[in-house]
């Protein structure tokens, strides 16, 4: 291992050894017990669970080392693309901004759940922990220059994931939710992987670069190569959660806690579209011919089944899962764009800022929520902006960036799609997304009718949460805001990321 390597790789194994370090310590300290409200409970008898004293110092550290983390990686953002660990591992601009939008998205998204958890008796350093393993495998999927590493680091984040669905191991709803998480899980892993392995076959290689040469040899076996590129794009589909691969997503994201729904619906978005750029652009690029037309399908049926199903729902959890499955076929919409000047930068930047609305969205049913009561339904958020207007214009923001209503980044981000589409001759998808996105304004528009004309159902929203989560939820809001009227920063810093990614430069 030279220097270089263990440059690369140093914020990885920050992050390695400190969640090890954690896990440790938290074992000799001493715990108290704390009595939980048990209203999510299977039985009715009230449960006791054992509060750590050392999770403060847990979660406060682990802040910190977010903080550092992403200024870490935003800092190497101007440094050259190199591969490191015997080519297993790359640094690139692409690279380094996922990164760093992956530590602020798991930054914000403990802020958001600190009290919700509290009051469910799950604030405990063994959910801190799995989330920085979930980061990690975050962190080794987004680098990945093999299929190995590739590999590594998706079972990584998913293994830390199914755990933190069950972590509320005394709801049948999270069993129930873990279990088809994971079985699910598994078998688009498997997907993935026998498509690897037909890669491996037919290239000789495990080397995302040398794979990118191979299939472009016109003497390569094309037929078992397009079998490998079909399960590839089958495993990918299942873990962005698109149709007709989305049967977990609804009941994983109402299942879970509130605040581990979060943890699946951002951060692991960024790795997603790492996934896909990594594996479609990096190693199968010369195939486009055969992965262009299933994202075209998958992108279509996303979008066309996520927003009408989506109409129907009263749980917000489950609306907000149909409208992921919505927004990820514009994020496959954005892969289409292959030889435009903005080739696939339209779909980073969309997935940046679907992150970003994702955590304000969440994070304002958390601090709605309060001991012994989840606001998941529409009716909770009935007659808001009477008692708390300032939250509601928050929610009204972030619907219409959901909804893709300027002047919120939502809008930008759809527009930029949807100008790289027709940049690219595919016109009728366009005109398609247009159609879907309208159908999806009913059900986000619905929910703003809900918080200013309806009648409160409660006589007080109550408003958890501490003061720095309320803080960043107007942070949050507002920059949602701020980005729909000055988009062109952040799309510059995508494309000159995207660019300068594939320029290898």
């Amino acid at each position: 291992m030279q220097a270089l390597d263990l440059i690369a790789i140093f914020p990885e194994l920050l992050l390695l050894v400190t969640a090890c370090f954690l896990l440790v310590a938290s074992v000799f300290v001493r715990e108290r017990p704390v009595v939980v409200s048990n209203a999510f409970a299977v039985s009715e008898e009230p449960d006791i669970f054992h509060t750590p004293r050392g999770v403060g110092f847990v979660y406060f550290f682990s802040l910190i080392l977010l903080a550092v983390l992403a200024i870490a990686f935003i800092g190497r953002f101007d440094e050259v693309s190199l591969l490191a660990m015997n080519g297993l591992f790359q640094s690139d601009p692409v690279a380094n901004l996922l990164k760093a939008g992956c530590c602020l998205a798991l930054l914000i998204s403990l802020i958001y759940s600190k009290q919700y958890l509290k009051d469910r008796g799950l604030f405990r350093p063994d959910f801190i922990v799995l989330c920085l393993f979930a980061l990690l495998g975050q962190m080794v999927l987004i680098s990945g220059a093999n299929l190995l590493s590739l590999y590594l680091g998706l079972e990584l984040m998913a293994l830390s994931t199914y755990a933190l669905v069950a972590m509320r191991h005394n709801s049948a709803k999270s069993a129930e939710a873990a279990m088809k998480y994971f079985i699910l899980g598994a078998l688009a892993s498997g997907f993935l992987l026998y498509g690897m392995s037909m890669l491996y076959g037919v290239t000789g290689s495990l080397d995302l670069l040398e794979i990118f040469q191979a299939v472009a040899d016109p003497r390569i076996n094309h037929l078992v190569l397009a079998f490998g590129v079909v399960f590839i794009v089958a495993g990918l589909a299942f873990k962005m959660g698109v149709v007709p691969f989305h049967m977990w997503v609804p009941d994983v994201y109402q299942g879970a806690p509130t605040a581990v729904t979060l943890l699946i619906a951002a951060a692991p978005k960024l790795a997603a579209f790492a996934l896909l750029f990594r594996l479609l652009v990096n190693a199968l690029l010369p195939l486009m011919g055969d992965w262009q037309p299933m994202l075209i399908l998958l992108a279509i049926l996303s979008l066309v089944l996520g927003n009408i199903t989506a109409i129907a729902q009263t749980n917000l959890k489950r609306m907000l899962a149909y409208s992921a499955i919505a927004q990820m076929g514009f994020v496959l919409l954005g892969m289409l764009a292959v030889f435009d000047e903005h080739a696939f930068s339209s779909a980073f930047f969309y997935t940046l800022t679907y992150v970003l609305t994702t955590l304000g969205s969440f994070g304002l049913l958390m601090l709605l929520s309060r001991k012994g009561y989840d606001c998941e339904t529409l009716d909770g958020l009935k007659g808001l902006n009477q008692q708390h207007p300032w939250y509601a214009f928050i929610g009204l923001i972030l619907m219409f960036s959901l909804a893709g209503v300027p002047p919120t980044v939502g809008f930008a981000a759809k527009l930029a799609v949807l100008e790289a589409l027709v940049d690219a001759q595919y016109t009728g998808l366009a005109v398609l997304a247009v159609l879907a996105s309208l159908v999806g304004a009913f059900y986000y528009l619905r929910v703003v009718k809900v918080m200013y004309f309806d009648e409160p159902i409660h006589e007080l929203h109550a408003v958890s949460g501490s003061k720095l989560a309320r803080s960043m939820l107007s942070v949050n809001g507002l920059l949602v805001l701020v980005l729909g009227i000055f988009p062109a920063g952040l799309l510059t810093l995508c494309l000159d990321a995207m660019r300068r990614t594939l320029l290898g430069v």
